[in-house]
C-alpha cells in the first residue's frame, strides 16, 4: 500500500491493481481510526467515514493534485512504482 501524500493527520495512499471493487479510480485515506474511500474523478466518498472538516481536506487535496492522482493511478493499474504527491500545507 504505497502512501501517496500525508498530511494533518490524514494518510493517503493507493493499491496496485485495485479497481475489482470500486471499477473507478480512487484513493483510500486513513485518519486515527477513521478509513475512507474516495474517487478520484469527483472526489466522492464511496465507502467509510471520516470526520466532516477532513473529508473536506481530502476532497481540496484531489482538486488540487488530480492530475498526478491519475497518472499514479494509471502506474498502479499497471503495478509501477507510485510517486509522492505534495500534501496540503
Amino acid at each position: 500500500m504505497p502512501t501517496l501524500s500525508m498530511f494533518y493527520g490524514l494518510i493517503i495512499f493507493m493499491y496496485a491493481k485495485d479497481n475489482q471493487k470500486h471499477h473507478i479510480p480512487h484513493i483510500h485515506v486513513e485518519y486515527q481510526e477513521n478509513e475512507a474511500v474516495f474517487s478520484i474523478p469527483d472526489g466522492k466518498l464511496l465507502e467509510g467515514k471520516l470526520p466532516a472538516k477532513k473529508s473536506q481536506l481530502v476532497k481540496a487535496w484531489i482538486i488540487i493534485n488530480q492530475e498526478d492522482i491519475m497518472a499514479n493511478w494509471n502506474l498502479a493499474m499497471k503495478g509501477c512504482t507510485l510517486f509522492k504527491i505534495k500534501p496540503l500545507t
